[in-house]
């Protein structure tokens, strides 16, 4: 019988994963109400005897969803590695989860975009004082020195596409058996990662507005920063797979958790290329109906 069949409760074998009863879900959802509790109070600047309770939640409660992750991400590689439960059938769920995952992230950017492109578009429409008082009834608006397009932002779009190729490099390098070239690839993946978040903290720091000075930097920094933390996030997630890779947790025939990396990391670079040419380029120019 294979190791990649599993017994139901009948006793008769199928290729289905039949999950065991797992804490994690409960103990998950009670980190997140920590956080969302602690986040509640400290914007309501609730301090109980002196002491700011709200900072203290939002820390315990940061260090209980990771630790939740963690562990149950944990078992998750150990269902695979050791018990290997995830047969080509319970696989193809996994697949859909992961790409209904990307879809839901893209709807996020959806919305950051629609924002900017509604700021910028009707930047002078005459029916919205507010905005018009903000902007000068123009794009960019009056007082924001914008961040020069084919400066620092040319160069994180070099790193990222270069880190597209070489993740593409070590899905091709596993595909054919390759572990050596498939660790080398993804480490210099993680590196590039690193690289550009580096650079994007320098950019933020040296940029000419806040984050409060208007509509302008309110829809830059969410759109960038947003896409700032999911590089991070991608970062960490190939960095694990780096391990993983050097445990011998993948093989040319097994390999999804990489898989789902490089489907993230690939949407990371897509978000960053729409990024770069509406915020930075098309958003500097000023060319937009509401300047006229």
């Amino acid at each position: 019988m294979s190791d990649q069949i599993e017994y139901g409760t009948t006793g008769k074998p199928h290729p289905y994963h039949i999950v065991r009863p797992s804490p994690w879900p409960m103990v998950g959802a009670f980190a997140g109400m920590l956080l969302a509790i602690g986040a509640v109070l400290y914007m309501h600047e609730i301090k109980i005897g002196g002491i700011d309770v709200g900072f203290k939640g939002i820390i315990l409660g940061v260090l209980a969803v990771i630790s939740v992750m963690f562990f149950w991400w944990k078992d998750i590689i150990h269902e695979s590695v050791v018990e290997k439960v995830h047969t080509p059938i319970a696989e193809i769920g996994l697949r859909y989860g992961m790409t209904l995952f990307i879809a839901s992230e893209v709807m996020f950017f959806v919305a950051f975009f629609w924002a900017f492109f509604d700021a910028s578009l009707f930047a002078g429409q005459e029916n919205m004082y507010a905005r018009v008082e903000s902007t000068g009834g123009h794009w960019p608006p009056e007082g924001i020195h914008t961040i020069p397009a084919f400066d620092l932002p040319l160069m994180m779009t070099m790193i990222l596409l270069l880190s597209g190729c070489t993740v593409t490099w070590a899905h091709h390098a596993i595909l054919e058996g390759d572990t050596k070239n498939f660790i080398k690839a993804l480490g210099i993946t993680v590196g590039l990662g690193v690289f550009f978040l580096g650079f994007q903290v320098y950019e933020y720091a040296n940029a000419h507005f806040g984050f409060t000075e208007g509509i302008y930097p309110s829809t830059f920094y969410m759109a960038t920063g947003f896409h700032g933390f999911h590089v991070f996030v991608g970062t960490v997630f190939l960095a694990v797979c780096w391990l993983r890779a050097k445990k011998g947790h993948f093989s040319k025939e097994k390999h999804f958790g990489f898989e789902a990396a490089a489907w993230y990391w690939h949407f990371v670079d897509v978000v960053w290329l729409f990024l770069f040419v509406a915020v930075y380029w098309w958003g500097s120019l000023g060319a937009t109906a509401g300047a006229h």
